[in-house]
């Protein structure tokens, strides 16, 4: 089976990828690439290479990379005019989002050749913040067309022209499916590859937090003022312009960390604190649950109905109801050393053994089967 996987980045992070490899701008499409992959932000290449394990052939792009895809077009013998029509910008702050005007048609005949290069059987979109009508005009040519989404909704999408619709959170599953739209459950997972990048990182900070405040985190941003004025938190986030003058957060924003960095930060931490975003409502399913019980740091995050279908709490991960119970637990973990670092062991074990990227790729294809 051939699957092409399309996915997109959010423009903080590529002007930071670019800012940190200068000249990578420059450089053909496979280096590119390669940089990218190897920061190791968002799930990276981990789809494509499980999916290469289990015997598929696969490919993933990233439609919105300016660089990397006219890149990829000039060594495929593409014109593409792109500079002043490209207006990329950040939905509500948070999310790439593109208009369906002219000055975007530069992504979608790069897309488009893409996909008749690779000839997928599957493609699977990972923003369905893109075109809906163009996916409907190239549903033709595969067998299969898959969205995957767990972000605030974009409007006006018609979202019928997906076969199935993947989402991290049961309560966006059962909108599509009440919406008439096919849809499955597959979370997000952790790369075991990671591990082998941390060699020699040190815990070398009490409490983190690395995470977005956008205005889609209303709910995060009050708990995280309350914990900012009561234990020793050190915040991580791409912007904090959206936070008042006042905000007690500000004295503890220490910069971004995206991708290795973000696991350095969360590997060095005794502890780090996790939010879902307000639209996950009752259920969890965000990265950070694999991302930091991955690397073997203990997870305080918030209590969801279904958390207990991916870690035992109290055993694997601990959680807290209110802000005054996460509070209390930081204080209370950071004074009982063994019960720490025991719950962070076993937090680790399960996500080694049932929470890993090979083990959603097999969940993705047994999905794609059912689909076919």
């Amino acid at each position: 089976m051939r699957i092409l996987i399309v996915d997109t980045d959010y423009r903080w992070f590529l002007d930071w990828l670019y800012a940190q490899h200068p000249g990578l701008d420059s450089e053909d499409y496979e280096q590119q690439m390669q940089v990218r992959l190897e920061s190791q932000f968002s799930c990276g290449g981990s789809y494509p290479a499980n999916l290469r394990k289990l015997g598929h052939e696969a490919y993933q792009v990233f439609a919105n990379n300016e660089s990397l895809q006219t890149a990829w077009a000039r060594e495929h013998g593409l014109t593409i005019n792109t500079g002043p029509r490209w207006q990329f910008r950040l939905r509500r702050g948070l999310v790439p989002w593109f208009s369906r005007a002219q000055d975007d048609r530069w992504l979608y005949e790069i897309l488009s050749a893409q996909i008749k290069h690779y000839r997928p059987d599957v493609l699977l979109n990972n923003d369905m913040h893109l075109n809906t009508a163009y996916f409907r005009q190239i549903k033709p040519r595969v067998r299969l067309l898959m969205g995957s989404h767990g972000s605030p909704l974009p409007e006006n999408r018609d979202f019928g022209v997906y076969d199935v619709v993947l989402s991290v959170v049961k309560n966006f599953v059962d909108y599509f499916r009440d919406h008439g739209v096919n849809s499955e459950l597959l979370r997000l997972g952790f790369e075991p590859a990671v591990l082998e990048r941390l060699n020699g990182s040190k815990r070398s900070t009490s409490v983190s937090f690395v995470g977005q405040l956008s205005r889609d985190h209303g709910f995060r941003q009050r708990w995280l003022e309350y914990l900012c004025e009561r234990v020793p938190v050190d915040v991580w986030a791409p912007s904090i312009d959206g936070l008042s003058d006042g905000s007690p957060v500000k004295d503890c924003h220490r910069g971004t960390a995206w991708g290795l960095d973000m696991y350095t930060v969360l590997h060095q931490s005794l502890m780090t604190l996790n939010h879902h975003i307000d639209v996950a409502g009752p259920y969890a399913g965000n990265a950070r649950l694999f991302e930091a019980t991955g690397v073997g740091t203990l997870l305080v995050t918030d209590w969801k109905k279904n958390l207990h279908e991916m870690f035992e709490p109290g055993k694997e991960v601990v959680c807290y109801r209110t802000d005054e119970e996460c509070a209390e637990m930081v204080q209370y973990y950071l004074e009982h050393v063994e019960e720490r670092e025991a719950i962070a062991r076993a937090g680790q074990q399960r996500t080694l053994r049932d929470h890993t990227y090979y083990n959603r790729m097999q969940e993705f294809a047994d999905i794609v089967q059912k689909y076919l």
